[in-house]
């Protein structure tokens, strides 16, 4: 049994980071390369902490637990929840301008849309769609978004669609007033999106490995920042899973440092992280 360091404060051994290397992989997806070493410790030192364990061991035998929340909480640990409102603003653009015209066109018998935000962190994703629907999809239609990630700590505060005025400086005062509500006194510093919008919202926990109990097919998925923590194998399942859940001509978004060059070749590439199904 190699020891990794012997100066820290737990021992940590190279089976250690191998097994939780191939735990979470097999349960998440997530591929932990050699150079995540030193963080999966650091990460993981912190867990022990707060749970008041003794050491490296006694924490893998809480991630064997299949019914354990703990591998949620260690997903957690390792990745990183950076979310803003309308980050990556020509996403935005596009649906306005673009993608929402065509899907009008062509579902205006059904006059249905269905969304899906996969990795919707704390919110400010699926309600920057939400916003963007409400502005140029007529009132009578019937769309929903359906907003899913692993951590059912981020999703909570999702779903009380509740941020800091910090959170929102970026937003036209317009728009602003439009979609959020200004706290009061202790609450001055808050503010709260409409129930308009939470409205057309369906918050979930999802594995994105697990199984998806979605019915029916999504006109649009977001996926951004999501995958850069999958091997290459992973995304192609990943990707083939997306495709055979979007509507024929259905537009996928990637983040802005994420491809399927070389992964997958049912998605047609428009430009800048988007892509159109073609098969």
């Amino acid at each position: 049994m190699m020891i990794i360091s012997r100066e820290k404060e737990f021992a940590y051994t190279e089976s250690d980071f191998q097994w939780i290397r191939t735990a979470v992989h097999k349960r998440v997806g997530i591929s932990l390369n050699e150079s995540k070493r030193e963080m999966v410790y650091a990460r993981v030192a912190r867990r022990i902490r707060a749970l008041n364990l003794k050491d490296f061991r006694s924490y893998r035998k809480i991630l064997e637990n299949t019914n354990s929340n703990e591998l949620v909480e260690f997903v957690n640990a390792i990745t990183t929840n950076v979310t803003a409102f309308f980050r990556e603003n020509h996403h935005f653009e596009a649906l306005a301008n673009e993608f929402f015209p065509e899907i009008i066109k062509r579902n205006y018998s059904s006059k249905k849309i269905r969304i899906w935000s996969a990795g919707c962190s704390s919110g400010e994703e699926p309600y920057s769609i939400a916003i963007t629907v409400k502005e140029n999809i007529p009132e009578s239609w019937d769309v929903k978004i359906i907003a899913t990630d692993l951590d059912t700590n981020v999703l909570e505060k999702a779903k009380k669609g509740v941020y800091s005025i910090d959170a929102v400086s970026s937003i036209p005062k317009s728009r602003l007033k439009q979609w959020f509500w200004r706290g009061k006194g202790s609450n001055d510093s808050l503010v709260k999106v409409v129930p308009e919008l939470q409205n057309i919202i369906d918050f979930k926990q999802l594995n994105l490995m697990g199984d998806w109990p979605h019915k029916g097919q999504f006109d649009i998925i977001f996926c951004r920042n999501v995958v850069i923590y999958f091997d290459k194998p992973t995304q192609r399942v990943l990707f083939d899973r997306y495709a055979d859940i979007l509507k024929d001509h259905g537009i996928l978004f990637l983040g802005h440092s994420e491809s399927l060059h070389g992964v997958s070749d049912r998605f047609q590439f428009i430009r800048q992280t988007m892509h159109r199904k073609v098969r």
